[in-house]
């Protein structure tokens, strides 16, 4: 469901703010990218830009930092830019609205604000009981990693929406690799009812493989 039209969207939103669960994923950081449409020399942006640091050693781009909202650009001297750190699409989308005003009063007034895209968005929620992992690893195989001795949480490789999941005994979920917020609740939506099947405490066994959430 990577390409929802605008009425599957308003559905979803709607089932997630009714969902049984009473819980919603909380969006962490949204990261996009902008063009600006021209080269850029980034000693003569960190010298004119508020809060901006440039040391070439460490890092080919320039770093620029913004109170409201929130965010992080990393400017680079192709014209690309990369905004992160904002708590919505819109918040990420204001920023690099401002990241580009920015950029056009050090100099640049050819700077345009062109081809804005949201790569990635992580958001988090917490479901409130503890979850056997070993199950769900066992039973959705083909989609789960699950090694402790490597990482705490359960990988869970979602399909459709094409999504990850983070999974941890405490019933900390984390998911990552949406481009939007209707795919993360999505996402959740299906997951849900795995967790709950596998929460911690209940008495049945690990059962055989179950038919996988994606067809």
């Amino acid at each position: 469901m990577a390409h929802q039209d605008a009425s599957s969207q308003r559905n979803i939103i709607m089932e997630m703010k009714n969902h049984l669960s009473g819980i919603e994923p909380q969006i962490q950081n949204v990261v996009a990218t902008v063009t600006l449409g021209c080269k850029l020399d980034l000693r003569k942006i960190a010298a004119s830009a508020k809060n901006a640091e440039y040391n070439p050693k460490r890092f080919a781009a320039v770093i620029i930092r913004l109170k409201d909202p929130k965010t992080t650009a990393l400017v680079f001297a192709s014209g690309k830019m990369v905004c992160t750190g904002a708590r919505s699409e819109e918040d990420a989308q204001l920023a690099a609205k401002k990241y580009a005003k920015m950029i056009q009063k050090t100099g640049y007034p050819d700077a345009v604000f062109k081809d804005f895209q949201v790569q990635n968005i992580v958001a988090s929620c917490g479901v409130q009981f503890p979850i056997r992992l070993e199950g769900i690893a066992f039973s959705h195989s083909l989609f789960a990693t699950y090694e402790p001795e490597l990482f705490p949480g359960l990988i869970y490789r979602m399909k459709s929406p094409k999504i990850v999941l983070l999974i941890f005994v405490s019933g900390k979920v984390v998911l990552t690799g949406a481009k939007n917020k209707v795919d993360i609740f999505d996402a959740f939506m299906k997951i849900f009812p795995t967790l709950q099947q596998f929460k911690k405490g209940d008495s049945t066994m690990v059962p055989r493989p179950l038919p996988a959430i994606q067809s």
